[in-house]
């Protein structure tokens, strides 16, 4: 597989990322935080193309239905259960190789970018995955109630970046929460 996978994740101290099937900080809304989500999933690096959003059914019904699917990239679903794509969803696959077997097939004169975006088994099988990978993880500096974790991201795989073009260093705050952009990469095993 020629393509650097991109995981994107918001991550509570406790590596937490969703709670009864939202954001753990639900109500509070940290718009910034989205901006960065959407504009490093849906800016591609190739005129004419989109970048792909692989994502679980549990994901996909999270988001709220007047976002979906998420605009200006190709959304496509996980699911053993669905028989076909939920209803805006461009593309169904059965699992994560599939879904990574449609890039690179059907979707591959179109597809730039590859996002896995949730949920927590997703990053799992991604990060355990082979090839070069690249994690974007907000670091929320607050703990709030989570029934859902992300892996820990093993330092013996994964190393943090000083820097990535278009992730600010600076650390952001919002709604009385403070939260600050990592970049990790995979390192050659």
């Amino acid at each position: 597989m020629s393509r650097v996978l991109n995981g994107i994740v918001a991550v509570c101290p406790d590596m937490g990322i969703g709670m009864t099937g939202n954001l753990p900080w639900h109500p509070v809304r940290l718009s910034n935080e989205f901006k960065h989500f959407r504009t490093m999933t849906a800016t591609s690096s190739v005129k004419g193309k989109k970048n792909v959003v692989i994502m679980g059914r549990k994901t996909w019904f999270s988001i709220p239905e007047k976002n979906r699917p998420l605009n200006n990239r190709i959304n496509i679903v996980l699911s053993r259960q669905c028989k076909l794509p939920p209803a805006g969803a461009h593309h169904l696959a059965a699992d994560f190789s599939s879904a990574l077997r449609l890039v690179e097939t059907e979707l591959a004169d179109e597809a730039d970018q590859i996002w896995i975006i949730g949920g927590s088994s997703l990053y799992k099988e991604m990060m355990e995955s082979p090839g070069i990978k690249r994690l974007f993880v907000t670091r929320i500096l607050k703990q709030f109630e989570c029934d859902t974790f992300l892996p820990e991201i093993s330092l013996d795989k994964y190393r943090l970046l000083p820097e990535f073009a278009g992730v600010s260093q600076e650390l952001q705050e919002e709604n009385a929460i403070q939260y600050r952009f990592e970049v990790y990469e995979s390192v050659e095993q």
